[in-house]
């Protein structure tokens, strides 16, 4: 028995971090466009739009839409 508990937290713990996908409102520093990203933007190319991170991609397309500096 023990040895199915642990199986099943490695199993939990290997496999939350894939479920907690995050997206990112993105502006491209030389065009001026915005796009709905998955991986936090560098900081000098691409910078981040809003206010960070949205856990779903619905959210980050809704914010896109809703920035002054995306339109």
């Amino acid at each position: 028995m023990p040895k199915y508990v642990v199986v099943a937290a490695v199993l939990i713990a290997v496999a939350t971090p894939a479920l907690a996908a995050e997206y990112y409102v993105v502006q491209d520093q030389t065009t001026k466009e915005c796009e709905v990203g998955k991986y936090k933007p560098d900081g000098q190319t691409w910078v981040i739009v809003g206010t960070g991170a949205y856990a779903t991609k619905e959210e980050a397309k809704a914010a896109r839409k809703a920035a002054a500096e995306c339109k």
